[in-house]
């Protein structure tokens, strides 16, 4: 692992940790010690498959409480890159504590996405899929196993410095909506849109009801009247949950059309768009980007929607202290999108998690430096990892559960999980997604 690897790291852990940490390569082994303080924590059993871009590492399993060692976590710990573990895993050392797992190799492997560089073998969005991960392939996608290591690293600190106070972390729930659809009648102003959808709704879907509404809803859209836009009123809805639980939200927008079929934008200098824009910043919310489909590996139409969106915010004297938001359709290549993100000044991303499963993509559900591992560098922009989108458990294309008990106690537990280990729950909920009663419901019960 390069310096910049280990110094990166450093920065980390002393995000996770507090305190000044330090980083070194003492023979084969790697050495962390405290700043002012004796001994040091040593990890003698390198990992270079940590360093490795592909997903057939070997994989077992960790007791901890049957070594005297408190999990976070309900379970066995997963511990990808070994066959099998030596016991006892942590032993006492006269110079301070040895511990035979490579746990800042596996966060550097997990956190940087080592696994997906340069991978070809994606979905037909060109995305690295769950089902490709390791993470899958071993059942632990739905535990963030850097999170669950560093907690015990953190009791081996302890152990070896007793007194040292670790910084606390409080849970938090991050809830955002990507605006694909702000007006579901934007669009549909032609005679034949109008006719296709109302065979739908009729045909299809069955439901007189549905079409009467639609019919009304297009008339009067037309009108400059939203109140039965179904799309508007999710946003109204997302808006209306999270301020009662005193939680803003933030909404991503897509500047530019990057694919005319797969973007299908409203334009931010539309007047209905400004309307839109000034009532979420005055309501307290945040207004983020969503880079369209086809930015997510080329510099210009990035370049280009990044200026769009800031131009707008501009021209509506919308101040904010931090610019960022996720790729559409969750489209993501190690390492050059967060170059891209990072070269046009973006704060933060929150794309990483997959969209054909929920989870913990990065083996974490805390916000983090980014790290390029093919440039060696560490950059400045930060990941907030996507736990949940909410079409990944509920569509019929992903994990196809609908709106069933067993995937609203599948949403559950993930926060729950996110809340044991004093991380972030962050939830993605299109607007789009709110036009039934059930998909309310979820929403409701997801949050209360």
């Amino acid at each position: 692992m390069t310096a910049a690897a280990l110094h990166w790291l450093e920065l980390i852990l002393a995000e996770r940790f507090g305190h000044a940490w330090h980083l070194a390569r003492v023979g084969d082994s790697l050495h962390l010690s405290l700043e002012g303080a004796e001994g040091a924590i040593a990890f003698d059993t390198l990992q270079a498959g940590f360093t490795e871009a592909h997903s057939n590492q070997p994989f077992t399993s960790w007791d901890a409480e049957r070594e005297g060692w408190h999990a976070v976590l309900d379970g066995a710990l997963p511990a990808p890159g070994v066959v099998e573990l030596p016991s006892p895993l942590i032993e006492p050392h006269a110079d301070g504590h040895v511990v035979h797992y490579d746990i800042l190799g596996l966060a550097y492997w997990m956190l940087a996405r080592v696994e997906e560089v340069g991978r070809t073998n994606l979905d037909n969005h060109l995305r690295f899929p769950a089902i490709a991960s390791h993470a899958f392939k071993h059942g632990y996608l739905d535990r963030p196993v850097v999170d669950e290591w560093l907690h015990l690293l953190g009791q081996v600190m302890q152990r070896q410095w007793p007194g040292l106070v670790l910084k606390w972390h409080s849970p938090r729930t991050l809830v955002s909506c990507d605006v694909d659809s702000p007006f579901a009648y934007l669009e549909r102003g032609n005679g034949y849109r109008m006719a296709r959808g109302l065979a739908g709704d009729l045909l299809k879907r069955r439901s007189p009801r549905l079409a009467w509404r639609n019919v009304r809803g297009q008339w009067r859209a037309r009108r400059g009247v939203h109140s039965l836009d179904p799309h508007r009123l999710g946003l109204d809805l997302i808006m209306d949950v999270n301020e009662r639980a005193g939680r803003a939200v933030a909404f991503y927008f897509i500047p530019e059309n990057t694919d005319p079929r797969l973007d299908n934008r409203a334009s931010l200098d539309d007047p209905r768009m400004r309307v839109l824009l000034r009532e979420i910043h005055t309501r307290g919310h945040e207004i983020g980007i969503h880079p369209g489909y086809n930015t997510y590996r080329h510099p210009e139409t990035m370049k280009q929607s990044v200026a769009t969106l800031r131009r707008v915010l501009d021209e509506e004297r919308i101040q904010q202290p931090i610019l960022g938001g996720r790729q559409h359709y969750l489209r993501w290549e190690t390492p050059t999108t967060a170059a891209l993100w990072h070269d046009n000044n973006l704060d933060y991303d929150t794309t990483l998690t997959y969209a054909d499963r929920p989870g913990f993509r990065c083996g974490t559900c805390h916000e983090y430096p980014l790290f390029d591992p093919r440039q060696g560098r560490a950059l400045q922009l930060r990941e907030r990892p996507l736990v949940l989108m909410e079409c990944s458990v509920i569509a019929r294309r992903y994990l196809g559960l609908g709106y069933s008990q067993e995937a609203l106690e599948m949403m559950q537990g993930l926060r729950e999980t996110c809340q044991h280990v004093g991380g972030d729950f962050t939830l993605l909920w299109h607007n789009s997604h709110l036009g039934s009663d059930r998909d309310r419901q979820f929403y409701r019960a997801l949050l209360s």
